[in-house]
Protein backbone atom coordinates (compact mmCIF):
# COMPACT_ATOMS: atom_id res chain seq x y z
CA UNK A 1 0.00 0.00 0.00
CA UNK A 2 1.16 3.08 -0.92
CA UNK A 3 1.83 6.01 1.58
CA UNK A 4 -0.70 8.24 -0.23
CA UNK A 5 -3.37 5.67 0.73
CA UNK A 6 -2.06 4.69 3.88
CA UNK A 7 -2.52 8.51 4.71
CA UNK A 8 -6.07 8.61 3.19
CA UNK A 9 -6.73 5.39 5.16
CA UNK A 10 -5.66 8.00 8.40
CA UNK A 11 -8.12 10.02 7.26
CA UNK A 12 -10.72 8.09 6.89
CA UNK A 13 -11.36 6.64 10.09
CA UNK A 14 -11.51 10.54 12.24
CA UNK A 15 -15.01 10.12 12.77
CA UNK A 16 -14.48 6.94 15.18
CA UNK A 17 -11.88 9.33 17.29
CA UNK A 18 -14.31 10.94 19.32
CA UNK A 19 -15.04 9.78 22.72
CA UNK A 20 -18.68 8.66 23.75
CA UNK A 21 -19.00 9.69 27.32
CA UNK A 22 -21.70 6.87 28.09
CA UNK A 23 -19.39 4.45 26.77
CA UNK A 24 -16.46 5.60 28.84
CA UNK A 25 -18.37 5.52 31.94
CA UNK A 26 -20.22 2.26 30.90
CA UNK A 27 -16.45 1.15 30.83
CA UNK A 28 -15.07 2.55 34.16
CA UNK A 29 -18.47 1.19 35.92
CA UNK A 30 -17.96 -2.71 34.60
CA UNK A 31 -14.15 -2.42 35.28
CA UNK A 32 -13.15 -0.60 38.55
CA UNK A 33 -15.48 -1.87 40.50
CA UNK A 34 -15.29 -5.51 39.80
CA UNK A 35 -11.89 -5.10 40.64
CA UNK A 36 -12.76 -3.57 43.96
CA UNK A 37 -15.06 -6.90 44.34
CA UNK A 38 -12.20 -9.41 43.15
CA UNK A 39 -9.67 -8.19 45.53
CA UNK A 40 -11.97 -8.16 48.79
CA UNK A 41 -13.05 -11.95 47.67
CA UNK A 42 -9.20 -12.81 47.46
CA UNK A 43 -8.79 -11.24 50.85
CA UNK A 44 -11.79 -12.86 52.57
CA UNK A 45 -11.14 -16.29 50.86
CA UNK A 46 -7.74 -16.23 52.44
CA UNK A 47 -9.57 -18.04 55.74
CA UNK A 48 -10.94 -20.61 53.55
CA UNK A 49 -8.11 -21.57 50.35
CA UNK A 50 -5.11 -20.11 49.38
CA UNK A 51 -5.88 -21.39 46.08
CA UNK A 52 -9.40 -19.84 45.69
CA UNK A 53 -7.79 -16.74 47.08
CA UNK A 54 -4.50 -17.12 44.08
CA UNK A 55 -7.73 -17.96 42.02
CA UNK A 56 -9.20 -14.11 42.60
CA UNK A 57 -6.37 -12.69 42.79
CA UNK A 58 -5.40 -13.66 38.67
CA UNK A 59 -8.80 -12.34 38.03
CA UNK A 60 -8.37 -9.40 39.40
CA UNK A 61 -5.00 -8.75 37.60
CA UNK A 62 -6.95 -9.06 34.71
CA UNK A 63 -9.03 -5.99 35.68
CA UNK A 64 -5.95 -4.50 36.42
CA UNK A 65 -4.97 -4.56 33.02
CA UNK A 66 -8.04 -2.85 31.93
CA UNK A 67 -8.48 -0.22 34.43
CA UNK A 68 -4.40 0.15 32.60
CA UNK A 69 -5.95 0.37 29.00
CA UNK A 70 -8.32 3.39 30.44
CA UNK A 71 -5.07 4.68 32.11
CA UNK A 72 -3.55 4.48 28.54
CA UNK A 73 -6.40 6.05 26.78
CA UNK A 74 -6.48 8.99 29.27
CA UNK A 75 -3.04 9.67 28.46
CA UNK A 76 -3.98 10.11 24.90
CA UNK A 77 -6.25 12.49 25.14
CA UNK A 78 -8.90 9.92 24.16
CA UNK A 79 -11.16 8.23 27.06
CA UNK A 80 -13.18 11.74 27.51
CA UNK A 81 -13.60 15.03 25.42
CA UNK A 82 -12.51 17.28 28.40
CA UNK A 83 -8.84 16.74 29.65
CA UNK A 84 -9.14 18.28 33.29
CA UNK A 85 -11.10 14.80 33.39
CA UNK A 86 -8.84 12.60 31.47
CA UNK A 87 -6.05 14.00 33.80
CA UNK A 88 -7.80 13.07 37.05
CA UNK A 89 -9.01 9.42 36.03
CA UNK A 90 -5.33 9.32 34.53
CA UNK A 91 -4.07 10.02 37.78
CA UNK A 92 -6.55 7.63 39.73
CA UNK A 93 -5.71 4.80 37.48
CA UNK A 94 -2.35 5.22 37.50
CA UNK A 95 -2.79 4.53 41.57
CA UNK A 96 -4.82 1.83 40.68
CA UNK A 97 -2.01 0.44 38.15
CA UNK A 98 1.17 1.80 40.09
CA UNK A 99 1.35 3.76 37.03
CA UNK A 100 2.56 7.51 36.99
CA UNK A 101 0.33 9.36 34.92
CA UNK A 102 2.37 12.35 33.28
CA UNK A 103 5.82 10.50 33.10
CA UNK A 104 3.94 7.51 31.14
CA UNK A 105 2.23 10.17 29.20
CA UNK A 106 5.09 11.97 27.48
CA UNK A 107 7.38 7.98 27.44
CA UNK A 108 4.17 7.05 25.85
CA UNK A 109 3.87 9.84 23.19
CA UNK A 110 7.66 9.54 22.31
CA UNK A 111 6.70 5.99 21.59
CA UNK A 112 3.91 6.68 19.39
CA UNK A 113 6.04 8.88 17.56
CA UNK A 114 9.26 7.20 16.89
CA UNK A 115 7.95 3.49 16.88
CA UNK A 116 9.77 1.25 14.19
CA UNK A 117 11.95 4.11 13.59
CA UNK A 118 15.27 2.67 14.05
CA UNK A 119 17.38 6.15 14.89
CA UNK A 120 15.22 6.55 17.97
CA UNK A 121 14.63 3.78 19.54
CA UNK A 122 15.17 3.71 23.35
CA UNK A 123 12.39 5.79 24.95
CA UNK A 124 9.08 4.08 25.86
CA UNK A 125 9.90 1.28 24.32
CA UNK A 126 11.39 -2.33 24.17
CA UNK A 127 15.00 -2.71 23.63
CA UNK A 128 15.78 -3.97 20.51
CA UNK A 129 19.59 -4.32 19.05
CA UNK A 130 20.22 -4.77 15.04
CA UNK A 131 22.54 -7.64 14.25
CA UNK A 132 24.92 -5.48 13.38
CA UNK A 133 24.79 -3.38 16.49
CA UNK A 134 24.91 -6.83 18.64
CA UNK A 135 27.83 -8.20 16.55
CA UNK A 136 29.63 -5.10 17.39
CA UNK A 137 29.11 -4.74 21.13
CA UNK A 138 31.26 -5.51 23.53
CA UNK A 139 31.32 -8.30 25.39
CA UNK A 140 29.51 -6.38 28.63
CA UNK A 141 26.86 -4.77 26.27
CA UNK A 142 26.08 -8.44 24.71
CA UNK A 143 25.15 -9.98 28.01
CA UNK A 144 23.25 -6.87 29.30
CA UNK A 145 21.12 -7.45 26.31
CA UNK A 146 20.93 -10.86 27.06
CA UNK A 147 20.31 -10.57 30.27
CA UNK A 148 17.31 -7.94 29.18
CA UNK A 149 15.66 -10.08 26.47
CA UNK A 150 15.91 -13.36 28.36
CA UNK A 151 11.96 -14.67 29.23
CA UNK A 152 12.53 -15.20 32.43
CA UNK A 153 13.94 -11.69 33.41
CA UNK A 154 11.60 -10.05 30.89
CA UNK A 155 8.33 -10.98 31.99
CA UNK A 156 9.50 -12.44 35.73
CA UNK A 157 11.96 -9.18 37.12
CA UNK A 158 10.48 -7.22 34.48
CA UNK A 159 7.08 -6.05 36.63
CA UNK A 160 8.90 -5.77 39.80
CA UNK A 161 11.72 -3.40 38.05
CA UNK A 162 8.25 -1.60 36.50
CA UNK A 163 6.66 -0.93 39.22
CA UNK A 164 9.10 -0.63 41.74
CA UNK A 165 11.82 1.20 40.19
CA UNK A 166 11.47 2.96 36.90
CA UNK A 167 7.79 4.46 37.56
CA UNK A 168 8.48 5.50 40.55
CA UNK A 169 11.37 7.95 39.92
CA UNK A 170 11.44 10.66 37.42
CA UNK A 171 13.45 11.38 34.55
CA UNK A 172 16.33 14.10 35.58
CA UNK A 173 15.06 16.55 32.85
CA UNK A 174 11.05 16.41 34.00
CA UNK A 175 9.17 19.39 34.23
CA UNK A 176 7.46 20.56 37.47
CA UNK A 177 3.58 19.41 36.60
CA UNK A 178 5.56 15.70 35.61
CA UNK A 179 7.66 16.05 38.97
CA UNK A 180 4.53 16.98 41.06
CA UNK A 181 2.15 14.12 39.81
CA UNK A 182 4.74 11.66 40.24
CA UNK A 183 5.20 12.63 43.80
CA UNK A 184 1.33 12.43 44.09
CA UNK A 185 0.98 8.96 43.16
CA UNK A 186 3.77 7.52 45.00
CA UNK A 187 2.66 9.46 48.31
CA UNK A 188 -0.95 8.07 46.82
CA UNK A 189 0.56 4.13 46.74
CA UNK A 190 2.16 4.77 50.51
CA UNK A 191 -0.93 5.70 51.91
CA UNK A 192 -3.24 2.94 50.26
CA UNK A 193 -0.71 0.75 50.90
CA UNK A 194 0.17 1.93 54.46
CA UNK A 195 -3.71 1.50 55.36
CA UNK A 196 -4.15 -1.78 53.70
CA UNK A 197 -1.40 -2.99 56.36
CA UNK A 198 -2.64 -1.50 58.96
CA UNK A 199 -6.32 -3.22 58.41
CA UNK A 200 -5.49 -6.15 57.32
CA UNK A 201 -1.87 -6.86 58.28
CA UNK A 202 0.98 -7.13 55.74
CA UNK A 203 0.98 -10.87 55.27
CA UNK A 204 -2.68 -10.80 53.81
CA UNK A 205 -1.80 -7.53 51.74
CA UNK A 206 1.22 -9.36 50.62
CA UNK A 207 -0.54 -12.56 49.32
CA UNK A 208 -3.44 -10.81 47.83
CA UNK A 209 -1.29 -8.14 45.65
CA UNK A 210 1.79 -9.54 45.02
CA UNK A 211 -0.05 -11.91 43.06
CA UNK A 212 -2.35 -9.03 41.31
CA UNK A 213 0.88 -7.05 40.58
CA UNK A 214 3.00 -9.58 38.80
CA UNK A 215 0.19 -11.22 36.48
CA UNK A 216 -0.88 -8.08 35.55
CA UNK A 217 2.50 -6.53 34.77
CA UNK A 218 3.76 -9.84 33.17
CA UNK A 219 0.39 -9.86 30.79
CA UNK A 220 1.02 -5.47 30.16
CA UNK A 221 4.73 -6.30 29.44
CA UNK A 222 4.10 -9.12 26.92
CA UNK A 223 1.09 -7.38 25.49
CA UNK A 224 3.44 -4.16 24.42
CA UNK A 225 6.55 -6.76 23.21
CA UNK A 226 4.76 -9.13 21.37
CA UNK A 227 2.47 -6.90 19.23
CA UNK A 228 5.65 -5.19 17.47
CA UNK A 229 8.35 -7.82 17.33
CA UNK A 230 6.63 -9.90 14.80
CA UNK A 231 8.72 -11.59 11.92
CA UNK A 232 7.93 -9.36 9.51
CA UNK A 233 7.42 -6.26 11.57
CA UNK A 234 8.35 -3.08 9.65
CA UNK A 235 11.52 -0.89 10.94
CA UNK A 236 13.15 1.47 8.82
CA UNK A 237 16.16 4.68 9.35
CA UNK A 238 14.93 7.67 9.99
CA UNK A 239 15.33 8.71 6.03
CA UNK A 240 12.99 6.06 4.81
CA UNK A 241 10.51 6.03 7.58
CA UNK A 242 6.75 6.70 7.28
CA UNK A 243 4.49 7.38 10.45
CA UNK A 244 1.32 5.47 9.00
CA UNK A 245 3.43 2.50 7.87
CA UNK A 246 4.77 2.28 10.76
CA UNK A 247 1.53 1.98 12.11
CA UNK A 248 0.02 -0.44 10.19
CA UNK A 249 2.89 -2.85 9.15
CA UNK A 250 4.84 -1.81 12.48
CA UNK A 251 1.67 -2.88 14.73
CA UNK A 252 -0.14 -6.41 14.36
CA UNK A 253 -3.62 -7.79 15.35
CA UNK A 254 -3.58 -9.81 17.75
CA UNK A 255 -6.76 -11.81 17.91
CA UNK A 256 -7.49 -12.93 20.78
CA UNK A 257 -10.59 -14.80 22.23
CA UNK A 258 -13.30 -12.55 22.67
CA UNK A 259 -13.21 -12.82 26.71
CA UNK A 260 -9.48 -11.95 26.38
CA UNK A 261 -9.99 -9.30 24.02
CA UNK A 262 -12.87 -7.05 26.46
CA UNK A 263 -10.30 -7.82 28.92
CA UNK A 264 -7.36 -6.48 27.19
CA UNK A 265 -9.51 -3.39 26.11
CA UNK A 266 -9.01 -4.38 22.22
CA UNK A 267 -5.90 -3.39 22.69
CA UNK A 268 -5.46 -6.41 20.07
CA UNK A 269 -6.16 -3.75 17.80
CA UNK A 270 -2.74 -2.56 17.82
CA UNK A 271 -2.58 -1.24 14.12
CA UNK A 272 -5.47 0.59 14.61
CA UNK A 273 -4.60 2.48 17.52
CA UNK A 274 -1.18 3.58 16.33
CA UNK A 275 -2.44 4.51 13.12
CA UNK A 276 -5.06 7.16 15.45
CA UNK A 277 -4.21 6.78 19.18
CA UNK A 278 -6.92 9.22 19.37
CA UNK A 279 -9.39 6.48 18.95
CA UNK A 280 -10.87 5.56 22.32
CA UNK A 281 -10.29 1.37 23.07
CA UNK A 282 -14.06 0.92 22.94
CA UNK A 283 -13.81 2.52 19.25
CA UNK A 284 -10.67 -0.40 17.88
CA UNK A 285 -13.29 -3.05 16.65
CA UNK A 286 -15.42 -0.82 14.65
CA UNK A 287 -12.37 0.76 13.00
CA UNK A 288 -10.89 -2.87 12.18
CA UNK A 289 -14.42 -4.36 10.73
CA UNK A 290 -15.58 -1.47 8.49
CA UNK A 291 -11.87 -0.85 7.25
CA UNK A 292 -11.27 -3.63 4.62
CA UNK A 293 -7.40 -2.19 4.46
CA UNK A 294 -6.59 -2.44 7.58
CA UNK A 295 -7.81 -6.32 7.97
CA UNK A 296 -4.99 -7.41 5.94
CA UNK A 297 -2.58 -6.13 8.80
CA UNK A 298 -0.64 -8.94 10.24
CA UNK A 299 -2.81 -11.27 12.36
CA UNK A 300 -1.24 -13.06 15.16
CA UNK A 301 -2.81 -15.58 17.32
CA UNK A 302 -1.51 -16.51 21.24
CA UNK A 303 -0.24 -19.70 19.14
CA UNK A 304 1.67 -17.84 16.76
CA UNK A 305 2.57 -15.00 19.01
CA UNK A 306 4.61 -17.65 21.46
CA UNK A 307 7.30 -17.72 18.95
CA UNK A 308 7.84 -14.28 19.29
CA UNK A 309 10.32 -15.64 22.36
CA UNK A 310 13.04 -16.76 20.32
CA UNK A 311 13.06 -13.18 18.12
CA UNK A 312 15.79 -11.55 19.93
CA UNK A 313 17.78 -9.42 17.37
CA UNK A 314 16.49 -7.35 14.26
CA UNK A 315 18.57 -7.93 10.88
CA UNK A 316 17.80 -4.98 8.52
CA UNK A 317 19.05 -6.87 5.71
CA UNK A 318 16.31 -9.09 5.28
CA UNK A 319 14.12 -6.92 7.19
CA UNK A 320 13.06 -9.70 9.81
CA UNK A 321 13.54 -10.91 13.26
CA UNK A 322 16.40 -13.52 14.17
CA UNK A 323 17.30 -15.90 16.98
CA UNK A 324 21.17 -15.59 18.76
CA UNK A 325 21.57 -19.20 17.46
CA UNK A 326 21.21 -17.69 13.75
CA UNK A 327 24.39 -15.20 14.48
CA UNK A 328 26.63 -17.23 16.20
CA UNK A 329 28.86 -17.18 13.46
CA UNK A 330 28.93 -13.05 12.99
CA UNK A 331 30.38 -13.03 16.37
CA UNK A 332 33.56 -15.41 15.27
CA UNK A 333 33.63 -13.34 12.30
CA UNK A 334 33.50 -10.10 15.02
CA UNK A 335 36.64 -11.74 16.80
CA UNK A 336 38.53 -12.25 13.66
CA UNK A 337 37.85 -8.59 12.42
CA UNK A 338 36.09 -9.80 9.05
CA UNK A 339 33.28 -7.30 8.07
CA UNK A 340 29.92 -7.32 8.38
CA UNK A 341 28.71 -6.69 4.59
CA UNK A 342 27.86 -9.84 2.94
CA UNK A 343 25.68 -11.23 5.86
CA UNK A 344 22.29 -11.32 3.71
CA UNK A 345 24.30 -13.76 1.75
CA UNK A 346 25.37 -16.01 5.11
CA UNK A 347 22.33 -15.80 6.28
CA UNK A 348 20.03 -16.89 3.46
CA UNK A 349 19.71 -20.85 4.00
CA UNK A 350 19.06 -19.60 8.37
Amino acid sequence: MSTQKLTHLKKSIAPFEKSDTKSSLRQIMNTIPPFFLLWFLAYQSLSVSIWLTLGFAVAAAGFVVRIFIIFHDCCHGSFFKNKKVNHILGTITGIITMFPYEKWKREHSIHHATSSNLDKRGTGDVWIMTVDEYAQASFKERLSYRLYRNPLIMFGLGPVYLFFITNRLNRKDARKKERLNTYVINVSIVAVYALLIWAIGWQALLIVQAPILFVSGALGIWLFYVQHQFEDSYFEDEEQWDYVKAAVDGSSYYKLPKILQWVTGNIGYHHVHHLSPRVPNYNLEKVHESTPPLQKATTITIGSSLKSIRFRLYDENRKTFVSFKEVKHLLRQSKSGVQFKNRQTSLQGK
